[in-house]
């Protein structure tokens, strides 16, 4: 059975694609023009110019099914700029709470009349699931361990905006893969883009498996071993090992695998550090990574994905 496309074509298309689900099947060319997109946006954001109002009468409503506080901020904030209306909708405020289906919530929520909904939920795929039961948009915001494509999409711009280029470029993602949503989009991004990835963590955390997920000139390697690589990197992004689907913290990790001042020196001079948090600080990254004004573009990744939501809002939504 054919599934409904998800990816972000041609803006000069005049058909417009329904949803925004994942990276893993966008062209360079759509991933390119969505990180154009959102670089314009920037100025609105740092609030150098007034935003234009292009969704004014639009309703979104975020559906987070699933706790989060960046991505949901940065979703409301991208769609109040470009001049819609935000319904927020949580677990502890929704019926779901009573028993309700995440199916029953999203109908109800439709036939109230909103435009767009983000969806936030610890089911693998019930994003997709959403968008093939209701009409209007659906922008996953973070399904399970599937994807969180908007993630994918502010870090290539951050990685954009600091090294210049895609092709040819060597990063590191460290830490739980294998739990992370954020990781999937990132590999399908930088792959597809050209960039030479390595997945480093103990082997409980990612495996060989990963070197097949993506399609793309760019490759993917997996290291158990983190200090060897790390000369040798234009970026690394460090993940938090995530509890709640899991995972554990054991003995010896920080020793393993955090980015600590030691490995922070032995970076090259031009290599960025990433997160897409929240951060433990003291396990997988320590104070003087984090923090480090040369280095560190973690703050300035929050900064752009509120410049990323709000092209996908926009590309999504904006009447030709």
């Amino acid at each position: 059975m054919m599934h409904r496309v998800d990816t972000m074509t041609s803006m000069a298309m005049t058909r417009q694609q329904k949803d925004f689900l994942s990276l893993e099947h966008c062209s360079p060319e759509s991933i390119i023009q969505l990180l154009d997109r959102a670089e314009s946006m920037l100025p609105v954001v740092r609030r150098t110019v007034p935003a234009t109002p292009v969704l004014a009468g639009r309703t979104v409503a975020n559906i987070f099914f699933e706790n989060s506080t960046r991505t949901r901020c940065s979703f409301e904030i991208a769609a109040g700029h470009l001049g819609a209306r935000v319904l927020n909708l949580g677990t502890a405020g929704s019926s779901s709470s009573k028993g309700e289906t995440m199916l029953d919530t999203v109908r109800n929520i439709e036939a109230m009349g909103v435009d767009a909904m983000v969806i936030r939920t610890d089911r693998s795929g019930g994003a997709r699931f959403v968008a093939e039961n209701v009409r209007c948009p659906v922008i996953n915001a973070g399904d399970g361990t599937h994807e969180h494509p908007t993630q994918g999409l502010l870090d290539l711009l951050t990685i954009r905006q600091h090294i210049g280029r895609f092709e040819g470029i060597r990063v590191a993602i460290v830490g739980d893969i294998i739990q992370s949503r954020v990781a999937r989009s990132d590999l399908h991004g930088l792959v597809s883009l050209g960039a030479e990835l390595v997945l480093v963590g103990p082997p409980s955390m990612v495996s060989d498996q990963f070197k097949e997920v993506a399609c793309g000139p760019g490759s993917v390697e997996v290291s158990h071993e983190l200090d060897p690589i790390l000369p040798e990197l234009d970026v690394v992004i460090m993940l938090r090992v995530q509890a709640e689907r899991g995972s554990s913290i054991s003995e010896g990790y920080t020793e393993g695998y955090g980015l600590t001042g030691r490995r922070l020196e032995m970076l090259d001079p031009g290599c960025i550090v990433m997160h897409p948090g929240p951060l433990n600080r003291g396990v997988e990254i320590s104070d003087e990574a984090a923090d480090d004004q040369g280095r560190s573009v973690i703050l300035q990744q929050v900064t752009n994905g509120v410049a990323v939501r709000m092209a996908v809002l926009s590309s999504l939504l904006e009447r030709p």
